[in-house]
């Protein structure tokens, strides 16, 4: 404790006012000096590039994100126009579908109506084709009725009739017959 007692008193007695807490004008002068001569330093040679470099960074980041911003407002116009365009085209599809469609069913019709003419022209040459086969029957079938009404005829009176008066009984006969 002695020891301890000298040395408080040893140095409270050599020093006074600040440099009783251990502070030497001098020495924080010299500090202060170097300090201001390393500040000064650093911000010339080493704070100003570095802070240069920060600044060009921060203005490429700031440049990325307003690039990015750009190219999402790009990207939604360029969605809502192939959007747009997608709904045009697809109106002109069903537009084509129902022009298609409408042509298919027009060709459809016309298809039938020619079937149905060329049907009606192939029952009208039908209904001709029998007329006459049935007129050239008829004839042969009248030509049959007076020969063998001319057999007939022979073979009742016994005599043979001529071509004049076989002629007028035929067709005497023929008119009772269709009268009937």
């Amino acid at each position: 404790m002695n020891a301890l007692f000298v040395v408080t008193q040893f140095g409270a007695a050599e020093a006074s006012g600040p440099a009783a807490l251990g502070i030497s004008l001098q020495a924080f002068l010299i500090q202060l000096v170097t300090f201001l001569i390393v500040f000064l330093a650093l911000r010339q040679w080493a704070f100003k590039p570095i802070i240069k470099m920060l600044n060009d960074r921060r203005d490429i980041i700031e440049g990325g994100v307003s690039l990015g911003e750009k190219m999402r407002a790009q990207e939604a116009e360029a969605e809502a126009a192939a959007a747009a365009k997608l709904h045009i085209a697809r109106r002109q599809a069903d537009s084509i579908l129902a022009d298609a469609d409408t042509e298919s069913r027009q060709k459809i019709q016309a298809a039938e109506e020619t079937a149905r003419v060329r049907a009606d022209a192939m029952i009208k040459e039908a209904e001709a084709q029998i007329k006459q086969a049935s007129d050239r029957e008829r004839k042969r079938l009248e030509k049959e009725v007076v020969e063998l009404v001319s057999e007939v005829s022979e073979a009742v009176i016994q005599e043979k009739v001529d071509a004049k008066k076989d002629a007028l009984l035929i067709d005497k006969a023929m008119k009772e017959h269709q009268a009937a």
